[in-house]
């Protein structure tokens, strides 16, 4: 069970991160350690080319990533990214992209997890990416 239910969540992401609230974000599964969230397909993200630009597709890792760190130790904003790297493996289609990220590994500091990105319909991701999110110490 998730330890941040997953309207909050997609509250915290949409208002807290404007720019993720523009990306139209659906969280469409949050439970402990893994994360499912889908964007909306819009024709301003294809890049000359035809596909779903890179910078799309890296804040959709990122923002699900957030969601698996959350999933784990609860409400804590100040849980960020530290490193992020995407294996752009195929191109991407003009439709939704969805995303299903989950832990690797939980420490007292750093969260390290994967991010499978997929175009709707396709069986193939379309890019791998790994992330390590840094924790704050805990107050008090």
């Amino acid at each position: 069970m998730s330890r941040i239910p997953l309207p909050e969540f997609e509250e915290l992401a949409t208002t807290h991160v404007p720019f993720i609230g523009q990306l139209g974000i659906r969280v469409e599964q949050l439970d402990a350690g893994r994360c499912v969230i889908r964007i909306p397909f819009r024709d301003d993200f294809i890049r000359p080319g035809g596909t779903v630009s890179g910078p799309i597709q890296m804040a959709l890792a990122d923002i699900i990533m957030y969601g698996v760190v959350l999933s784990l130790i609860g409400r804590v904003e100040l849980a960020v990214t530290t490193n992020l790297n995407c294996n752009f493996l195929r191109r991407p289609r003009p439709a939704d992209l969805i995303g299903e990220g989950r832990i690797l590994k939980l420490g007292k500091r750093l969260a390290v997890g994967e991010v499978l990105l997929y175009s709707e319909g396709e069986a193939e991701p379309v890019a791998h990416v790994t992330c390590t999110y840094s924790i704050p110490p805990q107050r008090g």
